[in-house]
């Protein structure tokens, strides 16, 4: 057998460019050709993925936030009960006092000579008594042993000496109290333990027992604080006792704590029509003061362990619906009826069970009887809120 060899010769090498050029272009037709015979369920067979979330039943609240103030517990101004100069101040604004604690004393010298003579009177009543009280035993004790020797006027006058004598002690015994009560107001002290906030008067200063006239001091217990809020007419019938309340105060870098209702008014004040609310707040340390605000976040509106469902899941305002991804994986669209919205959930009145998958999001790459693969998002919901 022979072979004839053939010899293929390109003098130009612009021709062996084109002739490469113009084999790739038929490969890429044949190819595109190719793939355009192959049906599509062929070339992608796997169904699109749709974000979901869990219809579940939750405790659903509205909240609402309203401007407090804190005030002391309790705050009182310190009168005098008698008048007299200040003798000392022991305390300045600012001073942590406990209860009993002195404060103040007052110089009051003709009280103290009252008190002097009050109790003189009294010693004198006393000798007066031991003294008719003996005359009346003696007379009694002669009479007892010898009937009718004392006669019976006088042992009545000794019997009514006796008397006055003791009843003169128990008024003398007054006025001393009278007086060392007088004195003790001299001694001015602490009602409860608190802090000074205001010191009106200075040793020397003429204090008139008078509420109307000057002060010495005025006290505040700031270790427990009353957080006052009121409650529009709206919410009023939300406000019970013992509810938990979340409080932040932003002068104090957002400082956020929780407290509970200690106390309502029970009635609406018709100028404001708001009811007055109060939080008891503890504040051992002092770090909050009397004045600042604060920002109460009050729970209204509330339905306990009720169907609720994302608010991204509902479309349409009139007739909201929703795309429930049923067992076999294929959307349905659902009629539903909702109740109470929230910042993120919405309350379902009817047309969902617990359970139910619902897509979230854009609806715009689906559509009912289409399969999807549903992608449970619960927990990054659960995150954002």
């Amino acid at each position: 057998m022979k072979f004839k060899i053939v010899k293929f010769s390109f003098g130009n090498p612009g021709k062996i460019l084109s002739l490469v050029l113009i084999l790739g272009i038929g490969v890429l037709w044949a190819t595109h050709r190719a793939r355009a015979q192959v049906p599509m369920s062929d070339v992608s067979s796997g169904a699109p993925t749709a974000g979901v979330a869990k219809v579940t039943r939750e405790d659903l609240f509205k909240q609402v936030t309203i401007a407090a103030e804190f005030r002391p517990y309790l705050e009182v101004t310190l009168h005098a009960k008698v008048s007299g100069y200040v003798g000392k101040m022991n305390v300045d604004f600012g001073d942590k006092v406990k209860a009993g604690q002195l404060m103040a004393t007052l110089e009051v010298p003709e009280l103290q000579a009252e008190l002097d003579n009050a109790q003189a009177a009294l010693q004198k009543a006393q000798a007066d008594y031991t003294n008719a009280n003996l005359i009346y035993t003696r007379l009694q004790s002669v009479n007892h042993d010898h009937p009718n020797l004392v006669a019976q006027q006088d042992l009545d006058t000794a019997q009514a000496n006796d008397l006055t004598a003791n009843a003169a002690i128990a008024a003398a015994n007054a006025g001393v109290e009278k007086y060392q009560t007088l004195v003790s107001y001299t001694q001015i002290t602490a009602p409860f333990d608190g802090v000074v906030t205001h010191r009106y008067a200075d040793p020397g200063t003429l204090i008139a027992a008078d509420a109307q006239n000057m002060p010495l001091v005025r006290v505040s217990d700031n270790y427990l604080l009353r957080l006052d809020f009121p409650v529009t007419v709206d919410y009023v019938k939300d406000v019970q006792l013992g509810d938990p309340v979340e409080v932040q105060v932003d002068s104090l870098n957002k400082k956020t704590f929780t407290g509970k209702i200690s106390r309502f008014t029970h009635d609406v004040d018709d100028s404001t029509r708001t009811m007055m609310t109060e939080i008891e707040v503890p504040n051992p340390n002092l770090e909050l003061v009397p004045g600042m605000y604060a920002t109460v976040v009050l729970k209204v509106e509330k339905r306990p362990q009720v169907l609720a469902v994302p608010t991204e899941a509902v479309a349409g305002d009139k007739t909201p619906t929703v795309y429930v991804v049923n067992h076999d994986n294929q959307i349905e669209e659902h009629s539903v009826k909702l109740g109470l919205e929230t910042s993120d959930k919405y309350e379902v009145l009817s047309g969902l069970n617990e359970g139910d998958l619902v897509i979230m999001g854009n609806r715009a790459g689906f559509q009912a009887g289409q399969k999807v693969e549903p992608k449970l998002l619960a927990l990054a919901i659960s995150d954002e809120k």
